[in-house]
């Protein structure tokens, strides 16, 4: 069975995301866009402090996709717990029935499910 899916890096940094992906993007060039904080809808429940860090950047050139936040759990930064995989699909089906599989057997963290930013 073929999916239309990628697979692209999500980095985790500890406050200094976008010192980091405008590295990225002058090292690895393409176009880079970063969302803060302060323009999501859950601004509200952060505390003052935060409202500037990137909840979501995503750089992309050619084939290349690279992601990045400085949102971490409540546990704060964690050190060698700083990188996801995000699974890109070509339609909803495929997403929830790959989401279906991996599930078996694991634990799941967070249920698939439409959010604000994709």
């Amino acid at each position: 069975m073929y999916m239309s899916v990628k697979l692209a890096p999500y980095l985790t940094f500890n406050g200094n995301c976008r010192e980091a992906m405008n590295f990225y993007r002058a090292c690895l060039g393409g176009e880079l866009s970063m969302q803060t904080v302060a323009e999501t809808p859950v601004s509200a429940q952060c505390p003052a402090g935060m409202q500037e860090h990137i909840m979501h950047s995503m750089l992309v050139s050619g084939d290349m996709v690279l992601m990045a936040t400085d949102m971490t759990g409540p546990q704060g930064y964690l050190q060698g717990t700083d990188m996801a995989l995000s699974l890109h699909f070509g339609s909803e089906e495929e997403a929830r029935q790959t989401f279906d599989r991996l599930a078996e057997g694991g634990r799941v963290i967070e249920a698939l499910a439409p959010s604000f930013w994709g």
